[in-house]
């Protein structure tokens, strides 16, 4: 796996080699129970029930870095944040934007583009309870590695959506960028801001989980400020 995801030549070789996947037997037998058993709301249709790869621009200048797909939501369409609450809070904040052509993602085949803007996460797989383990997302860093090399000549900012992401990007610097991670490691926190001399500036960004939006814990206006920030920084008009 590691030597495949080094292999990619392009972002659509990268994608093939993410969807092709088989590394962690915990979570290939979870995406692939999710797809087999389904939710009732979605039991007429045929689940993805594979690794999601990145969607977006191969020239972007802003990154956002989420956890994992949904097991109804990429891990059913094959794209991520696509088909699934999360997704509805995502892209309704990039259309508002001006990062994304329409505020909904409901499928891999609706129309959605995005405008600067590359999406991945730190494990392409769906987790059980949303929790992929820290051997889980160690194995799958040679597919976020690689996916930032390719962007790498363009990309300015990354938004990571959670802790869990934050903590991600860390071991990018160095298999990346070939820079020392800061130590102590800065905090992770809403709008946290972590700016490097040599790699894209860091965004703290609460996820867009239900949990998080439900609760108020995260709104429309915060998610707006975030992607404010993160174009201005990026040099995004």
């Amino acid at each position: 796996m590691v030597a495949r995801a080094a292999r990619a030549t392009d972002l659509a070789d990268l994608d093939a080699g993410v969807s092709d996947c088989f590394a962690c037997p915990r979570l290939v037998q979870w995406r692939e129970e999710v797809a087999r058993t389904r939710r009732a709301a979605f039991r007429d249709q045929e689940y993805w029930g594979r690794p999601v790869p990145g969607f977006g621009t191969a020239d972007a200048r802003i990154a956002i870095l989420g956890l994992a797909p949904a097991a109804h939501g990429g891990n059913r369409t094959g794209r991520i944040f696509t088909g699934d609450r999360s997704g509805d809070v995502l892209f309704a904040a990039l259309h508002r934007a001006g990062l994304a052509n329409q505020p909904t993602s409901v499928a891999a085949d609706d129309g959605l583009t995005l405008r600067d803007i590359r999406i991945f996460s730190a494990v392409r797989c769906a987790p059980p309870d949303n929790k992929p383990t820290p051997q889980e997302r160690d194995t799958c860093a040679p597919w976020l590695h690689r996916e930032v090399t390719l962007i790498r000549p363009t990309l300015r900012v990354v938004v990571a959506l959670g802790a869990f992401a934050w903590a991600a990007w860390w071991p990018v610097l160095r298999q990346v960028y070939g820079l020392r991670p800061p130590s102590p490691r800065p905090a992770f926190g809403h709008g946290a801001h972590w700016s490097g001399t040599a790699a894209p500036d860091l965004l703290g960004c609460y996820h867009v989980s239900q949990q998080n939006t439900f609760t108020g814990r995260l709104t429309p206006e915060m998610l707006d400020d975030v992607f404010g920030q993160a174009k201005q920084l990026a040099g995004v008009d």
